[in-house]
């Protein structure tokens, strides 16, 4: 179970954790996916993997997993795993944001910075598009 597989993460037992999320991610448990996509990320257990790491953040992000969108959109913005891309990263920002993430939100606000105001409008647009689209819209 989840929380059987948290307990095992924060005890830095990895192999335990993996093999409780694994399951639950296949069958669509978006916290399971967003964590196996963490530990990818981070080495955690398994070999790093970007691929990885953008397909688990990817499942979770289709069903509106704040953390998983702002986790997305790192992803983008540093070009692991995808090309990189600030307008899609500020989108999976945007999206987190509203969503409840401060992080999110934060990363969305950093971002801008670096951004046009039609690379903005861009990516409000997007962002505007995955939501209704029920996060299926989005790349």
């Amino acid at each position: 179970d989840f929380d059987k597989g948290s307990e095992a993460y924060f005890a830095g037992d990895y192999a335990t954790a993996l093999q409780e999320w694994r399951p639950l991610a296949e069958q669509g448990d978006a916290e399971a996916q967003a964590s196996l996509g963490y530990m990818y990320d981070n080495g955690y257990g398994v070999i790093q993997d970007y691929t990885e790491v953008v397909n688990w953040y990817r499942k979770a992000a289709e069903q509106g997993y704040a953390s998983a969108q702002t986790n997305l959109g790192i992803m983008y913005y540093d070009g692991n795993g995808v090309l990189q891309d600030a307008v899609i990263a500020h989108m999976r920002y945007n999206i987190s944001s509203a969503n409840g993430d401060a992080t999110g939100s934060h990363n969305r606000r950093v971002i801008e910075r670096r951004m046009t105001s039609e690379q903005i409008a861009e990516a409000q647009a997007l962002a505007r598009r995955c939501m209704a689209s029920d996060y299926q819209d989005c790349d």
